[in-house]
């Protein structure tokens, strides 16, 4: 059997009849748990073969070990009515049976083989590390400006949503001005609404404040992004 033995392992024997009569066989081992023998028994015509699969089941090969497990098959010439097999056996006489004993070999891969993989395991690190000789932290870099860049369109739309926000304010306060303006010099002087807005007096110092706001966040804007 030849490994590695991570997965079943199967083996043929080919039995061959050579005689003039049929011939019954019996495939034995003295590790019935580890093989799958298919078929175990059966009948051979005469001049002709059977090929018999073995099939190892996978378990942890030690070298070190020596393989202990053992085959034997069992031939007798068939009677002339076969109608149990079981009893062809036991009604079989010593004299009339003959055993054939095989014993298992594991082997490993060839050492060839293996110093062919090593071969190979030792050249590719040296094409990697030859893609990987040059200026190979720039991809990291470039993660890193992507994410300011990043931060900086962030930071823009939400300066812009500011901008927007004074601004609509500031139009709202002019609009309100203008209207109380304009309410102002429709009364007369002496009515009470022209007088309290001289005493309130729109004073436009708000609007004033927020377009201030308003240029000094673009400015800030426009260097934050240069």
């Amino acid at each position: 059997f030849s490994g590695p033995f991570t997965d079943v392992v199967t083996t043929n024997l080919k039995l061959r009849n050579p005689s003039e009569r049929k011939v019954c066989f019996k495939v034995k081992t003295t590790a019935p748990r580890r093989y799958c023998v298919r078929p175990n028994s059966g009948i051979i015509d005469p001049g002709s073969s059977v090929i018999v699969s073995v099939m190892l089941q996978p378990f942890d090969y030690d070298p070190n070990e020596k393989s202990k497990h053992k085959f034997m098959v069992q031939t007798t010439y068939a009677p002339p009515n076969i109608s149990d097999m079981e009893a062809v056996w036991k009604e079989a006489k010593p004299d009339e049976l003959m055993d054939s004993k095989l014993r298992c070999v594991f082997e490993m891969p060839n050492e060839n083989d293996k110093l062919n993989d090593i071969d190979a395991s030792k050249h590719a690190p040296v094409l990697n590390t030859s893609k990987q000789d040059g200026p190979m932290p720039k991809p990291h870099s470039v993660s890193l400006n992507d994410t300011e860049t990043r931060k900086l369109v962030e930071e823009c739309k939400r300066l812009q949503a500011e901008i927007m926000k004074l601004t609509d304010e500031n139009r709202h306060l002019r609009d309100e001005g203008l209207r109380l303006r304009k309410v102002a010099h429709s009364d007369k002087s002496g009515s009470p609404t022209a007088l309290a807005l001289r005493d309130n007096g729109f004073n436009p110092l708000p609007s004033l404040l927020v377009v201030i706001a308003a240029i000094f966040i673009g400015f800030f804007l426009g260097k934050f992004i240069l």
